[in-house]
């Protein structure tokens, strides 16, 4: 596995490993025992970068992590998220943000007691809160630097002056946003400012849900609690028309020996050499599908022949509900 270095010097391995879906969102919580190994395996095979939050489960992909990292924790990057509104004794969700500074350090002190561990390598804001200026945020967080409880700074989904003000007053190190051929609006405004500040960029979301795999099409039926029932880009007309992209990667991955999921991921490994990807997976055959992506050399021409086909598609449906989208780019 080749590494990369994210931001203020943090060196992690070119892709690293998304958990939530082994404990929600995309189904019911995969089995705990398999998902211990499947981590485990995937720190054997070179991952160092681990990205779990609070919210997921809420608190069980925490715990999931923490058990299964235990015996290796000097050897990976922990990555989690604080900044929705739950309860932390009893895990219920109240609705909408909290990043007041007292709430942060409060459910900094659960997330160490989850991730069985006295420190978090890297520690993202989950969603910017109106509520709560983002100098006040940054403060907080800086101040559990100076503990020694948080090692690096993350924003997840945060607009462009959020970051430029929350890097003023602690260094950001990563931004983490949705990134792939099926969602590219970052290219816009954020990557540019992103290499202006020396910030590192983890795309979550690195095969569209799923959808980048070539593995979904109209016809595939979701478990009833898979989040994708209620995203607009996932109904069945827009699956149809969106396929358009996958079949150009399908393309592109014959002639390379690669499976479209490992030339989507090779795709964003080649924007920048400070962008890591997050896929995530239950599933061993994925993940070794998923890893194998750091092998696959797009050349310039590959990429030229990707954008403009790519350009000539458009993607239908939003990315996220309506509500979703609202707590985003803030």
């Amino acid at each position: 596995m080749k590494n990369r270095t994210l931001g203020n010097k943090l060196d992690v391995s070119a892709l690293g490993l998304g958990c939530m879906s082994m404990s929600a969102l995309y189904g019911p919580p995969a089995d705990k025992l398999e998902m211990i190994k499947l981590i485990r395996e995937a720190h054997d095979r070179g991952v160092t970068l681990f990205d779990t939050a609070e919210s997921y489960g809420p608190f069980i992909n925490e715990e999931l992590v923490g058990e299964a990292l235990q015996p290796i924790r000097d050897q990976v990057v922990i990555a989690t998220k604080f900044g929705f509104d739950i309860d932390l004794e009893t895990g219920e969700r109240r609705g909408g943000t909290n990043s007041r500074p007292e709430h942060i350090k409060a459910a900094v002190e659960a997330c160490l007691k989850r991730l069985r561990t006295d420190y978090i390598d890297l520690l993202y804001q989950h969603r910017v809160d109106p509520k709560v200026p983002i100098e006040d945020v940054a403060g907080a967080v800086r101040d559990l630097i100076a503990e020694g409880k948080v090692r690096h700074f993350g924003l997840s989904e945060a607009g462009v002056k959020t970051i430029r003000r929350a890097h003023a007053v602690q260094p950001v190190t990563v931004v983490q946003s949705e990134y792939s051929l099926f969602w590219r609006e970052p290219e816009a405004e954020l990557i540019p400012v992103l290499e202006e500040l020396g910030i590192g960029f983890v795309p979550f979301s690195p095969l569209g849900a799923g959808f980048l795999t070539g593995k979904i099409d109209e016809n595939t039926t979701f478990d009833p609690t898979d989040f994708r029932n209620n995203v607009p880009r996932f109904s069945a007309q827009a699956r149809k028309a969106n396929f358009a992209l996958v079949d150009l990667i399908k393309a592109v991955g014959e002639r390379k020996g690669a499976t479209p999921a490992q030339v989507a991921l090779a795709w964003l490994l080649a924007q920048k050499p400070w962008i890591v990807p997050i896929p995530g997976t239950t599933r061993p055959h994925r993940l070794e599908e998923n890893l194998g992506a750091v092998d696959v050399a797009l050349t310039a021409s590959d990429l030229d022949e990707i954008n403009r086909a790519a350009a000539k598609i458009e993607v239908q449906g939003e990315r996220l509900p309506e509500a979703a989208m609202k707590m985003t780019g803030l």
